[in-house]
């Protein structure tokens, strides 16, 4: 009986210890709260960082405006060593120093449109009748020989646009909410998927197509075509912008080409398949920067005071870099903006964290999570072979915001089950302003995944879809005025009070199992 006693009373106190260590501290609580909600400056970080640098493509000189911005802004906070850190070498930066096209035959028409990413510009302006490419491979081009220089030309191919029965702008429902919070663990989980099957068919056709399409490219750049109109994803006067060319030091040579929103490009794709003449002219002008292909992430910290707790490390972070074709502010300047907040109000409030507080502004997201990985593969360990450094396990937990203007609805587990107790006391303070959901399910795309790799707790927070997939996730909409403030101001306040309790918690955030090694890919 006495074992059995001293065995129940050690549990019952571990729990006391570990329900007393989630227990948010009201008075702190409060304090974030007040000055996150009615002290904000999330909206001015966000403007700075959208119509002031501008558009952020990776090693563009706006992305690397923006982070200087962010390094002094970071600095007269009060955070320390607040620096850009090289995390491996990217490639060439590109931005676009002039932009104009219209139809002039048979009306003047200005066309809603923007350069590809990484492609070369006119070389002054040109005016050309439009020719439509009838061509599924390069031996369709034969007909063409000798025919396209200096022309412009477009695929005869687009796809009709519908009206939409859905509004652009939603939040999620209370009962997609508890279908999240209800989900269990899958037993496929992290288990990779078999070969073959429907997943690879699809991917072979999707290789077919983009091999032919390359083919095709080089062809129409022997021919020396003047300009390239291509048909971008989109409608409504939105369209989603794309690279059309390498940003490797080396790539290969391109030709102009223009990414054309849906209404303008249909246009002329039916004046052509009736075949009426229809006149463009353009004037086009991008630069290349090779002099520094280094890709670099604004790092700073808030030290640690603790003697026993000031070497390990909570991290914060979001991706700085965007797209061209506006200026990135739901993808990313609302997640970035959002973390530099939550250390702007911990500072604010005078918190002396027991650990260390580091924020992350990552670079060259979009191209693969290569400031993210590379930052990992650093200081961390290498997923591919699962050899950890020591500084692996003095981080606690890494927390990412990549998802729009949405404000935080919970928290993605990444099937980590032990850390839903955790993260549900956490988010009671602030069941109020909607954010009550823990899911153990896993979401994708975005920096968090740099860490889950190698075994460090990396988390995204659930976020309202709002207009993110629908209208300005890489597109020509993504700009300042898509920012909802109340939201930044709310996923802010969050942000800092879960950085508060990770940084006094007693102990780490619990693990999960470390992964395997990641096999190379074929």
């Amino acid at each position: 009986m006495i074992k059995r006693f001293t065995t129940t009373a050690i549990a019952i106190g571990l729990c006391f210890a570990g329900f007393a260590q989630d227990t948010p501290d009201a008075a702190i609580v409060q304090k974030i709260r007040k000055e996150g909600l009615e002290n904000s400056k999330a909206m001015d970080i966000a403007f700075n960082l959208t119509d002031v640098a501008g558009p952020r493509l990776s090693n563009s000189p706006g992305l690397k405006r923006a982070q200087n911005w962010a390094i002094k802004q970071l600095s007269d906070w009060g955070l320390k060593n607040a620096h850009l850190e090289a995390w491996g070498t990217f490639g060439k930066g590109w931005q676009i120093d002039k932009y104009y096209a219209a139809t002039t035959l048979p009306f003047y028409h200005a066309i809603i449109a923007s350069p590809k990413a990484w492609t070369p510009g006119t070389n002054g302006p040109i005016r050309s009748e439009v020719i439509l490419i009838k061509a599924d491979s390069v031996a369709d081009l034969a007909k063409y020989k000798g025919k396209l220089a200096g022309k412009i030309v477009m695929m005869d191919r687009g796809t009709a646009l519908t009206s939409g029965t859905k509004a652009d702008f939603s939040r999620y429902a209370d009962s997609t909410l508890a279908q999240m919070a209800a989900a269990t663990p899958t037993a496929n989980a992290g288990r990779q998927r078999p070969a073959g099957g429907p997943m690879a068919d699809r991917m072979a056709q999707m290789m077919k197509l983009r091999q032919a399409q390359a083919a095709i490219s080089a062809a129409l750049l022997e021919e020396k075509v003047g300009l390239i109109l291509t048909y971008a994803r989109g409608g409504q006067g939105t369209f989603f912008t794309s690279n059309g060319a390498s940003y490797a030091l080396d790539a290969k040579p391109v030709s102009p080409e223009l990414e054309v929103a849906a209404e303008d490009y249909l246009h002329i794709l039916r004046l052509l398949r009736a075949g009426k003449p229809v006149e463009v002219e353009a004037d086009i002008k991008t630069s290349f920067y090779d002099q520094d292909p280094q890709g670099y992430n604004v790092i700073a910290e808030i030290p640690g005071t603790d003697k026993k707790l000031k070497e390990e490390v909570v991290m914060i972070g979001g991706h700085f870099d965007s797209w061209h074709a506006a200026t990135g502010a739901t993808d990313n300047a609302a997640g970035s903006a959002v973390m530099m907040e939550a250390v702007r109000i911990l500072k604010a409030i005078d918190f002396k964290p027991k650990r260390t507080i580091r924020i992350a502004l990552w670079s060259s997201e979009e191209q693969g999570l290569f400031g993210s990985r590379g930052y990992v593969s650093k200081h961390y360990g290498d997923p591919k072979t699962m050899v950890l450094t020591p500084d692996q396990k003095k981080i606690s937990a890494y927390y990412n915001l990549d998802n729009g203007t949405g404000k935080i609805r919970g928290i993605y587990l990444q099937g980590n089950e032990a850390a839903a107790p955790v993260f549900k006391s956490w988010l009671t303070p602030f069941n109020d302003l909607g954010a009550t959901t823990v899911t153990i399910n896993n979401t994708g795309g975005t920096d968090h995944q740099a860490f889950d790799a190698v075994g460090i707790p990396g988390f995204q927070f659930i976020q309202d879809p709002a207009d993110y997939n629908t209208r300005t996730h890489h597109s020509n909409m993504d700009t300042y005025d898509r920012l909802v403030e109340d939201d930044l101001k709310q996923s802010s306040t969050i942000v800092a009070a879960f950085v508060y309790q990770t940084s006094q918690r007693g102990a780490q955030i619990p693990r999960k199992e470390l992964p395997s090694p990641q096999p190379a890919r074929p």
